[in-house]
């Protein structure tokens, strides 16, 4: 197996599936599988009869076929390079688990080649897929200031970014913008430090990340349709990591006719989890479970029995 990552909310993933009505011949599809960790564990705890495995990142899908070579040749594994909005859109196989972590896995962040990072330099890329076509140095450099404007609110929440888009539109000019630290120091140098320990570049670097990958399209794409590939009493669990992804999740979520949320407020890391993995800070997860919302129990149906016989 390979170098071994901290999965994010593991127990609770774990938990969101412990009450399915069934636990033989569970299929189990992992929309982001990145490094494998949940799914490591899933497999120890549920032993799924067939699992469906699902990554835009070469290198991720690589690995996969390495870590699962028998179970693939057996074909308790199936593995596929694409997004879960595309693997939904052709899956004619019904799921009784599906795991959506999202948002970019630790090995992405740490490899300064892929572009993600405004702490590392590296190229201004920020694609999942390496394979696609649109990169973040090329929204920075070609993208109107009106278009970066839009991106950076709707995207980043950021609604003051009209000095820091002068700035770039005005510097790629005589240089265009080729790395992250190029980026990220232009905008540390407009912006400035507004919140100790919160880099001004967080919000600009999420916004391009989330258009560079079409994200938030993805996840509003592939969430009804897994939804309705479910079997009766299946569980999805989903893993954000920034309030517009939480926001369309939980929207999805109470929209659907289909089924419900199992959890009403949201489940979050423990204080123990985020000292280990300062990465988890900000992890949601949210559970949907297909079928009929359960009775609650009557609390008082046994003090109106005694009344009746009085």
């Amino acid at each position: 197996m390979n170098e071994k990552h901290v999965p994010v909310l593991l127990n609770e993933v774990l938990k969101s599936f412990a009450d399915l009505p069934s636990r033989e011949n569970l299929v189990y599809f992992d929309g982001t599988y990145g490094r494998g960790g949940h799914f490591r564990e899933i497999v120890k705890k549920y032993n799924p009869s067939l699992a469906l495995l699902t990554d835009q990142d070469t290198s991720a899908i690589a690995q996969a076929k390495l870590d699962w070579a028998k179970e693939i040749s057996e074909n308790k594994v199936k593995i596929f390079h694409q997004n879960f909005s595309e693997f939904a859109e052709n899956n004619q196989q019904k799921l009784d688990m599906v795991l959506l972590d999202l948002g970019v896995s630790s090995p992405q962040l740490d490899q300064a080649e892929r572009g993600f990072s405004f702490n590392k330099d590296g190229p201004l890329d920020m694609r999942m897929n390496q394979n696609a076509k649109l990169t973040a140095a090329e929204i920075i450099n070609e993208f109107s200031a009106e278009d970066l404007i839009e991106i950076f609110k709707s995207y980043g929440e950021i609604f003051t970014s009209a000095r820091v888009v002068r700035a770039v539109v005005n510097d790629r000019v005589t240089k265009p913008f080729e790395t992250t630290l190029q980026l990220a120091q232009l905008i540390e140098r407009v912006d400035g430090w507004q919140k100790k320990g919160f880099h001004p570049a967080t919000q600009y670097f999420m916004a391009l990340r989330l258009v560079v990958n079409r994200e938030l399209q993805v996840i509003e794409t592939a969430i009804p349709l897994l939804i309705d590939q479910l079997q009766d009493g299946g569980r999805l669990s989903v893993i954000t990591f920034h309030s517009l992804e939480d926001r369309l999740t939980k929207n999805l979520f109470k929209d659907s006719e289909l089924g419900f949320l199992v959890n009403k407020k949201v489940i979050v890391p423990t204080d123990e989890e985020c000292k280990i993995n300062p990465r988890a800070r900000s992890a949601k997860l949210r559970i949907f479970q297909k079928g009929k919302t359960p009775e609650k129990p009557d609390k008082f149906a046994a003090r109106r029995a005694l009344r009746t016989k009085d």
